[in-house]
Parts: structure tokens; C-alpha cells; sequence
């Protein structure tokens, strides 16, 4: 009778154990300064902003980016994983309306957003004297730029402008509020000032408009047939006496 063998597995032999992890980033979210959805933050020229940017329900390292609008912010070594913190400093007036986004790293879908809300008064005051010729055209420039906007109105000589049509124009753009004067006359004469209404306050400046009496001009076509005719005149007057002066020699 054939004896049966059995192969005996030696105790301690390696067993190859295959695992997968998922890395889903199903349920994370983000938040900065504690909050998890897009905020504006509201700040003034000359502070500094910290952001701190957070991994919520991850049970691993995660890496995180920074962006300022559409460019990433360089980050240090030990500044990138679950938490990541950036300082704005100084804040000054371009800084409005900027983005600052956290993102994650393996899936940028994942993100949250801080728009920086700066609050700052229109640069505007002193005074500026302007000479300008009778029939010429002349712009005053009132640099109106603030956040929030304000309200520009302009007076001239203490009292509120009459605008004129086909006289004065108004421009007005986030930046600057300008008044034009179409071919000025001794009655434009005087101080204009702008007045932005900021808030509580009143920023002004003031513009010295003096117009000049219009200065004759001698027309080019006078002044060109004055030469021809003169010219003229020498040229006949050569050609006359050439007999003359032929026999003299």
C-alpha cells in the first residue's frame, strides 16, 4: 500500500499580503481662520493679515498650496501639511479685492477662498494753479479713489457748479472724477474744487483756474506770402537794373 506524503509548510514562511488605500478625498474639507466656505475679510492699508489655512476630517498627511489671485505663494518646508499659515504684510491699497485660496494638493477641486476688503480714503488734498489760454480746453483730474467709493461733487467759487452743456463734461472711473472746460472764457475764471465725501469725513482740493487773454497770432499763410512778395520784389528789382549795373563794370 503506497504511503501518503504531505508537504509540510516550514513554520514562519512569509505570506504575501496585498493592501490598497483608497485616497479619496470624499468628506474633506478646508477651512481658513476657522471659516469653510468663501469670506471677504475686511482689513486697512498698513496692518497685517494672518491666514491659517486647516485640514478637516483626514486621517492622513495632507499637503496644502496657497495662491495669491492665480499665483502660488512659495512655502516653506514644515509650512504644507494639514496646516499652513501665510501673513500679509504690509496691506496696502492694491491688495483690494485680491484672493487668497488654500488648496489641497492631491485634488485642487478642494479649496476655500478669502477676499481681502480694503478699506481705505481717497488720497486728495492741496491745491493746484492751472494758466490757460482764452478758447482752449482744460481737465481737472480729482484722484477719487477709495473703498468704499465715495461721493464726488464740484463747486466752483464756494457754490455748487452749474454744469453747462457743451461747456463742462464730466468723467468718472473708480479712480479718478474729471470736470472738462471746453474752450474757456474770462467768466470761467475762479476756484474749483473737488469734494469726495468719504464716509464721515470730506476730503477736497482745490484747482486756481486763470484764464489768459487769447494771444494774437500773425496767420503763417500772411506771413508766407509777406516773404514770396518780398522776394519778388528783390528778384524784379535785380533783374531791372542788371543793364545798369552790367555797364558800371
Amino acid at each position: 500500500m503506497a504511503q501518503r506524503r504531505s508537504l509540510d509548510i516550514p513554520h514562519g514562511a512569509p505570506v504575501l499580503a496585498i493592501s490598497f488605500l483608497a485616497c479619496v478625498a470624499t468628506g474633506l474639507e478646508l477651512s481658513i481662520n476657522n471659516h469653510l466656505a468663501d469670506f471677504p475679510l475686511s482689513t486697512k492699508p498698513g496692518l497685517s493679515v494672518s491666514l491659517s489655512c486647516l485640514v478637516h476630517n483626514s486621517s492622513q498627511a495632507e499637503q496644502l498650496l496657497w495662491y495669491r489671485g492665480d499665483g502660488q505663494v512659495s512655502l516653506k518646508e514644515g509650512n504644507k501639511v494639514n496646516i499652513s499659515n501665510i501673513c500679509v504684510y504690509p496691506v496696502n491699497e492694491s491688495d483690494n479685492g485680491v484672493s487668497f485660496t488654500c488648496r489641497l494638493a492631491r485634488d485642487k477641486s478642494v479649496q476655500v477662498s478669502v477676499t481681502l476688503d480694503v478699506k481705505f480714503p481717497p488720497q486728495l488734498s492741496g491745491e493746484e494753479t492751472l494758466h490757460i489760454e482764452e478758447e482752449k480746453d482744460v481737465t481737472l483730474t480729482c484722484n477719487s479713489k477709495s473703498n468704499p467709493q465715495g461721493r464726488v461733487t464740484w463747486y466752483k467759487d464756494n457754490n455748487n457748479l452749474t454744469l453747462q452743456q457743451g461747456h463742462h463734461q464730466l468723467y468718472q472711473t473708480s479712480e479718478v472724477f474729471q470736470l472738462s472746460i471746453k474752450k474757456v472764457q474770462q467768466s470761467d475764471n475762479g476756484t474749483y474744487t473737488c469734494v469726495v465725501e468719504y464716509l464721515l469725513e470730506k476730503k477736497t482740493k482745490n484747482f486756481h483756474l486763470i484764464v489768459e487773454e487769447k494771444k494774437p497770432v500773425f496767420p503763417l499763410e500772411a506771413l508766407i506770402a509777406g516773404v514770396v512778395v518780398v522776394a519778388l520784389t528783390v528778384f524784379f528789382g535785380i533783374v531791372a537794373r542788371r543793364d545798369k549795373i552790367f555797364k558800371v563794370w
